[in-house]
């Protein structure tokens, strides 16, 4: 095989710097005027994206790394007891590798299932099932999150309780809601919160 060689300039558009990065809860304030707050009730405290196919469109679409379709990264930092809720990526991966701290994963309609991932850990979530993830040390923790996303599609579909988006509707308006389904994040998944 014959090597490619890149210029400097090119490799630093594949270098994501963790100080440049912005959690993406302050990014779909700015683009579509979600609340970070609203944003924070369906994810982890702060998500910072880091890289995302070239054609995304997504909640994460602004990592500073393009790559190839299929796969998004991001770095979930979650403060103690911060966790998502229980949500399901309807056609997605997804995959928790533990930085630091400590968090429980639970899975099924109730999260009557779950394990514990210290650091080091990893698990990967197929398609299709609830899940959350909470961070149970008394330290910030860092998940690296790994999405593997099917052929073609776009942005990570993914689901919550029906009551959430209602909560949501409450404080922040209905257009909040429509905002966050055009992002992917929808509220019609069977699972209790």
């Amino acid at each position: 095989m014959k090597t490619i060689d890149i210029s400097k300039e090119e490799m630093l558009t594949r270098t994501a710097r963790f100080s440049n990065l912005k959690p993406y809860k302050q990014t779909q304030n700015d683009a579509n005027g979600i609340p970070s707050e609203a944003m924070e009730m369906v994810s982890a405290k702060s998500v910072y994206p880091v890289m995302v196919p070239d054609d995304w469109e997504g909640r994460s679409s602004i990592a500073p790394v393009k790559g190839i379709p299929g796969l998004t990264i991001s770095l979930a930092e979650c403060p103690p007891g911060d966790n998502p809720g229980l949500h399901v990526h309807e056609s997605c991966v997804e995959n928790f590798f533990c930085v630091r701290g400590k968090f429980e994963i639970t899975w099924g309609d109730n999260g009557e299932n779950n394990t514990i991932l210290n650091p080091l850990d990893f698990i990967s979530v197929p398609p299709g099932v609830s899940r959350n993830f909470k961070n149970i040390s008394d330290e910030v923790g860092y998940l690296y999150v790994v999405i593997q996303v099917p052929e073609g599609d776009a942005f990570d579909k993914v689901a919550f309780s029906p009551s959430i988006g209602e909560n949501i509707a409450k404080k922040f308006g209905s257009n909040t809601v429509e905002q966050m389904n055009q992002i992917g994040v929808i509220f019609n998944a069977g699972i209790d919160q």
